[in-house]
């Protein structure tokens, strides 16, 4: 088995629990503006922007995207975000064997600088964040996941680990040609879900993967 340098993994529902309140902002903030949120499940992992944009069915969404950062935060306050049982403990595994650890995610910066306070993940925890602000295009372009390579260093997709609870995660995955695609059902998208796009491996948690990347054959 190939040694895996670098391990990028996503955040709400693969390595945080969040309770779903991103998709609960989301939808109240396209409420709110006279839209329908019926379709927000099929926005699971995208660019939040791009997401208020299709459901409101307009290319500029400043305001509304304003009103969604308000509500989350509010949300969040109410309910912080914790990690997903286990996570801690196999992202300090896997950088002491070696591996570095970056997080993606369709949350833009400011989301994301507040999850990492509350979390207490600023030192020592990961070794690079990248946003969907930072890249051109979010999931399941694989942009995010090759900015992880140039920050960490690594420059052979068949060293690179990917992990995430939804089908973008696993798109994005494929799309940036890693090695083990791996798709983790601590999220709100169930095996069937999943499995009906292509990865190399489904694991219940991130705490797992250490015993993957060790060879420990997990299926």
């Amino acid at each position: 088995m190939n040694r895996i340098d670098l391990v990028v993994l996503d955040i709400a529902g693969t390595t945080v629990e969040e309770h779903g309140l991103v998709y609960k902002a989301l939808a109240d903030t396209v409420i709110a503006a006279g839209g329908s949120a019926q379709n927000v499940g099929d926005w699971m992992g995208a660019d939040k922007y791009e997401a208020i944009s299709a459901m409101l069915g307009k290319s500029e969404v400043d305001a509304e995207f304003r009103d969604f950062h308000e509500r989350l935060a509010k949300y969040y306050a109410e309910t912080p975000p914790t990690p997903i049982p286990g996570v801690p403990e196999a992202l300090a595994q896997l950088r002491s064997n070696g591996a570095k650890v970056a997080l993606t995610t369709g949350f833009d910066r400011p989301v994301v600088d507040g999850l990492l306070d509350v979390l207490g993940w600023r030192e020592g925890v990961l070794d690079a964040v990248v946003c969907v602000d930072d890249v051109r295009a979010g999931r399941p372009a694989p942009y995010m996941i090759h900015r992880a390579m140039e920050l960490t260093g690594v420059t052979d997709v068949r060293r690179v680990l990917t992990a995430g609870d939804t089908t973008r995660d696993l798109q994005a995955g494929m799309n940036a040609g890693a090695a083990f695609v791996v798709g983790v059902l601590s999220g709100s998208q169930t095996a069937e879900e999943l499995g009906a796009v292509r990865h190399t491996h489904l694991l219940k948690s991130v705490a797992e993967i250490p015993v993957l990347v060790q060879g420990g054959g997990v299926a």
